[in-house]
């Protein structure tokens, strides 16, 4: 436990899911672990219970409201603020960071807490993405992340970057994990025609970026030289965007591999899906900021082919360099997944990208600036 207790606010738009939220939910639950105060500012959701059962406060204020009238929170931010004698607040997101930065602006310079801003995403260049370069602690998320900021926004001081990666906890994801014989029996019910296949598996929102149309054609590329292969599209379509996932049915049938792809909806089992496949996919044809579930494939110990940009290209440098290929590249994407259904690669039993390592990365810029007031 550190000497100095600190009392660290996050602020974000709401608690529902998402990577974005996990994220929060873990640094509340590791400054409480190590004895400093949480509290999450949001308009609340599912994750809230979870998040106040781990020893966070959570004030529940529809701060992410994209309205003029969200800005009357402003002063009511302030006086929070200075009543509780918040020595760090982090900002995650757009909108309540321009409340929390007007807020944060306006008080004496003495009086006002540290400011940190995460930046999650490539978020689209404008003066209202600029509000997440002006922490006085920048967190990027990956190297991807650090380039965008850098170029986009020259007015923040590349000193001011901090790069955290994401991470994954090996505990929860340990390598080599196998699943229960109750959940395999379930599923095999579920899919039956998954039963003595070669998983090939692509998990990610069904939406045109993320690579589904291309994962139809590489499997249309194996069912020759590997007709025991059998894709698994792991994932749902926003509720206004379901015509895209009945063009891409209409794809499988058309191209004769409703044997071969199944489409599996939102799953809550992702790991264990994960897990009894020989190779998991990243196809997006963006660059991802970082890539979750490619980190999370690695760690189970099941191989990965992704595209080769952004932070999935990052992870596959680092953990399974000969997974990666070029964006876009289907034809050199089902002859890397043909030679590891045949001969599977080792993958490495420890990798960088832990849940632990952002942790105490993440704590670290709170008390780097927590210990020196001169800092910012």
């Amino acid at each position: 436990m550190t000497t100095q207790r600190l009392t660290v606010v996050q602020i974000l738009p709401a608690l529902d899911a998402g990577g974005v939220e996990r994220g929060t939910l873990e640094v509340g639950k590791h400054l409480v672990e190590h004895g400093h105060r949480s509290i999450v500012i949001s308009a609340g959701g599912r994750l809230v219970e979870q998040l106040t059962r781990e020893g966070s406060e959570h004030v529940q204020w529809d701060i992410g409201r994209k309205n003029l009238w969200t800005l009357r929170l402003i002063p009511r931010l302030r006086r929070f603020l200075r009543d509780n004698r918040v020595d760090i607040l982090h900002l995650r997101s757009r909108m309540p960071a321009w409340v929390a930065y007007l807020a944060w602006r306006g008080m004496p310079h003495n009086a006002r807490p540290h400011l940190v801003t995460t930046v999650h995403g490539p978020y689209s260049v404008s003066p209202y993405s600029a509000v997440m370069s002006k922490g006085e602690r920048v967190i990027v998320i990956s190297e991807m992340i650090r380039d965008y900021v850098l170029k986009n926004y020259p007015a923040c001081d590349p000193d001011k970057l901090r790069l955290i990666y994401r991470g994954v906890d090996p505990r929860v994801f340990p390598h080599g994990h196998r699943p229960t014989a109750e959940w395999l029996a379930d599923w095999q019910r579920q899919f039956p025609q998954t039963v003595g296949k070669q998983l090939v598996t692509l998990p990610a929102r069904i939406t045109r970026w993320k690579g589904q149309e291309d994962m139809i054609e590489i499997m249309q590329r194996l069912k020759a030289s590997h007709p025991n292969a059998h894709g698994l599209i792991v994932g749902e379509p926003h509720p206004r965007r379901r015509a895209f996932l009945d063009e891409l049915r209409a794809k499988v049938r058309a191209a004769g591999l409703d044997h071969a792809i199944s489409f599996v909806g939102h799953r809550a089992d992702l790991r264990e899906i994960m897990a009894i496949s020989n190779i998991v996919l990243s196809l997006s044809r963006e660059p991802e900021a970082f890539g979750r579930t490619t980190v999370e494939a690695l760690s189970l110990g099941v191989p990965v082919v992704g595209y080769n940009h952004g932070g999935v290209g990052e992870q596959l440098a680092a953990i399974l360099p000969e997974g990666a290929v070029a964006p876009g590249d289907i034809g050199a994407a089902a002859e890397r997944i043909a030679q590891w259904l045949d001969k599977p690669p080792p993958v490495p039993e420890t990798q960088p990208f832990t849940l632990q390592r952002m942790l105490e990365s993440t704590l670290d810029v709170y008390l780097e600036l927590a210990r020196n007031p001169t800092l910012g």
